[in-house]
This record gives C-alpha cells, sequence and structure tokens, in this order.
C-alpha cells in the first residue's frame, strides 16, 4: 500500500489520504465518472484488487482479480470524458495509463463506460 502523506498516483495534486484513499477505505464514493477512473487506477498503481472489484458494475464483474505485481502503474492521462457528471446516471472517460514493468515502458489506452446505480458509480466496460 501508499502512505496517505505520499501524492496520489492519480495525480490530483492532493494526498493519497485526503485524494483516493478516501475512497478504497469506503469513506467516500466518487461523486462522478471521472473521479471514479481516478480511484480505479490508483487502486491498480497499489495494488488494490477488493476496491477493483468492489467498483465494478454486478453485469461485469468478474468473480476474481489477479494484479500482476510485476507492473508499475505511473501516470494516468485523461483524454476526454462524456457526461459521467453528478446529476448524470452513464458517462465515458477516455484515458492512456501509463506504466513500467521487466518488459520495459508501456500504456493502456482505453474508453471506459461507467453507470451510476442507487447514486453510486460503477465501471461498466471499456474498449
Amino acid at each position: 500500500m501508499i502512505a496517505d502523506t505520499a501524492r496520489c498516483p492519480c495525480l490530483s495534486g492532493d494526498t493519497y489520504g485526503d485524494c483516493c484513499g478516501r475512497l478504497h477505505r469506503g469513506e467516500a464514493h466518487a461523486p462522478t465518472a471521472e473521479r471514479l477512473m481516478r480511484s480505479r487506477f490508483s487502486a491498480f498503481a497499489v495494488g488494490d484488487a477488493a476496491y477493483l472489484l468492489a467498483s465494478w458494475h454486478p453485469s461485469t464483474r468478474p468473480t476474481s482479480l489477479e494484479l500482476d505485481p510485476g507492473i508499475r502503474w505511473y501516470r494516468l492521462d485523461i483524454d476526454g470524458t462524456e457526461r459521467g457528471g453528478m446529476l448524470d446516471s452513464s458517462g465515458t472517460v477516455e484515458f492512456t495509463a501509463h506504466y513500467r514493468s521487466d518488459a520495459g515502458a508501456g500504456e493502456q489506452h482505453e474508453t471506459s463506460n461507467f453507470a451510476k446505480v442507487d447514486g453510486r458509480w460503477y465501471y461498466v466496460d471499456g474498449a
């Protein structure tokens, strides 16, 4: 895990404890689809598979998730958003996530779909 005083992996500029750490601990829920995307990136960065599963929509959620400890996620770029605001029930977030592994640097580009159910945002799927 990561110290609450460390810079948040989502690059918000806040500390982990004041940013994604609150969501990972269940003290708060993401108010927007983009905020959920950022918290999910941070969950990959800190190895929090339980949060990833909990924030995954039940209709598409896998039964388990194993994270690759050889991959270090270090930068998230939000390339665009569509809907996904506090008053919306769905939204998309286009992003590029950067990582390093034994094979070198890489990136994952995706457009993720999100749905809000009972006031809480969930990751649905991505392409």
